[in-house]
């Protein structure tokens, strides 16, 4: 009897979830966790009510509202005109169907992709969907998760189960010291930068090495967050001792005897020693300074002390052109430095860094600042629960000190489709994950960064780096 071959973590995951082989590489999987929001539901739950057909496990289902809300202090269904019928839709489907539903005014309201890790019901060895690409920011927990399109959402209500086409692994492990001042989302835009926005087409993402241990659960999951961007679906990083004191009396987790069983589940999840990906890559992250886009893609990307990349510094003709219309559009020129551009707006918030640890280097650079004069600030709390932590720790006077408009929880300008809009031409600092053409609003420029990177530009009315403000 010989011993088994070593597996990735994405296998043993898998093969969990396998309800039936259906051939030519594709399976039926099941779906232990299923997320709403109130944009991409209430088509799947008008599909499901023609044929119908009523959710199957509904309390595997829960529903926030997230994208279209505003984010204004006593916001209320209607403050944001257009977002009204969503929400009330969100209300009553819910209500209908026996899904709990995280709704305005909840404490636990607030992003999809930071509530589901923050109220534990991203586990582990789970595999949770939702209708959003960012899904993958599940991850960081150990949850094999992706996004799904609306009739794969009715699909999941009505079966509880997805066919799905078993990816190829990319394990990228991060090696080094980490320079003080560099975190998480320079880890992601660097490894974008590098391998492009096409680097993970295929693939679903494991990030290891020692720079990933030593990195706390909410780094994790904003890395997991730009798998998307990288062009994969799927992101994750192994369960470890780190994990299981995150998640441990988190509502949704297991408890007393089932979390014991549950932690010694988790802890045979990572790939075996001896496995190997079917991609390899390796990132010093000694070489990782603060980064910050001067594109329109997360990939046209450097350090933020550096220069925008020459041109003819770009051997691809098909990268020469795109760089050469990102510039035109972005206002900027090859070869100029980004330290100080002047900027207008800045957005601290998103799916990618809202959370607490988020707020904390933020206001680090804040404190005892001004907010640039002609420069407005929004910092955007990911979930209510975050708020309210952040209250607590007094992050809220900080900011409203410097200047700062202190928010409800919500997408906000990531998305602009809530009323938190960047304006025509002007200059956007964002901790967001996209900066596509028009993403903040119509012509809006977007430039991706860390939270300490956009708290710097705000204080400093230009881009800045911010180990030069860090206190």
């Amino acid at each position: 009897m010989t011993d088994a071959a070593p597996r990735m973590f994405l296998d043993k995951v898998w093969d969990q979830h396998v309800v039936a082989d259906l051939g030519d590489g594709f399976d039926l999987l099941h779906v232990d966790r299923h997320m709403l929001h109130e944009l991409s539901s209430d088509v799947a739950f008008d599909r499901m009510a023609a044929a119908g057909v009523a959710p199957r496990n509904p309390e595997l289902t829960f529903a926030t509202q997230d994208h279209v809300v505003a984010t204004t202090p006593g916001r209320g269904d209607d403050s944001n005109p257009e977002s009204a019928d969503y929400i009330q839709a969100m209300r009553r489907n819910a209500a209908a169907h026996g899904v709990e539903l995280f709704d305005l005014g909840d404490p636990r309201q607030g992003i999809v992709h930071v509530i589901a890790p923050e109220l534990g019901i991203a586990l582990p060895g789970t595999l949770l969907v939702c209708g959003d690409s960012h899904t993958c920011t599940v991850g960081g927990v150990g949850a094999l998760a992706w996004g799904i399109g609306t009739s794969e959402v009715a699909h999941v209500l009505a079966t509880q189960c997805l066919v799905q086409r078993r990816p190829r692994t990319l394990r990228v492990r991060y090696e080094g010291e980490t320079a003080p001042g560099v975190g998480a989302k320079d880890f992601a835009l660097f490894t974008i930068g590098r391998l492009g926005a096409r680097g993970g087409d295929g693939y679903a993402v494991e990030y290891a090495g020692p720079a990933i241990e030593a990195l706390e659960v909410e780094g994790r999951l904003t890395l997991c967050n730009l798998s998307i961007e990288l062009g994969a679906r799927i992101g994750h990083v192994a369960p470890d001792e780190r994990t299981i004191a995150y998640l441990a009396g988190r509502p949704y987790a297991p408890r007393d005897a089932a979390w014991e069983r549950a932690v010694e589940d988790w802890r045979a999840l990572p790939s075996d020693p001896g496995a190997s990906a079917d991609r390899e890559v390796a990132v010093d992250v000694a070489e990782i300074g603060p980064q910050i886009t001067w594109g329109t893609s997360p990939a046209q990307v450097c350090a933020v002390d550096a220069a925008i990349p020459d041109r003819g510094d770009l051997a691809d003709p098909g990268a020469r052109s795109a760089a050469e219309l990102a510039l035109e559009y972005m206002g900027l020129e090859a070869g100029a430095p980004l330290v100080g551009t002047p900027i207008d707006r800045v957005f601290i918030g998103s799916c990618t860094n809202s959370r607490l640890s988020d707020l904390r280097a933020a206001a680090r650079v804040a404190a005892g600042r001004r907010v640039a004069a002609g420069v407005r600030a929004l910092v955007v709390p990911g979930s209510g629960q975050v708020r309210a932590a952040a209250e607590a720790e007094g992050l809220d006077r900080v900011f409203l000190e410097a200047g700062f408009e202190w928010r409800e929880p919500g997408c906000s300008m990531c998305v602009a489709m809530n009323g938190d809009v960047v304006e025509p031409g002007l200059r956007c600092v964002s901790t967001s994950n996209r900066n596509f053409e028009g993403r903040q609003g119509p012509r809006a420029r977007t430039h991706l960064a860390s939270p300490a990177t956009a708290a710097a530009a705000a204080v400093a009315g230009q881009i800045a780096d911010p180990r030069e403000l860090a206190s």
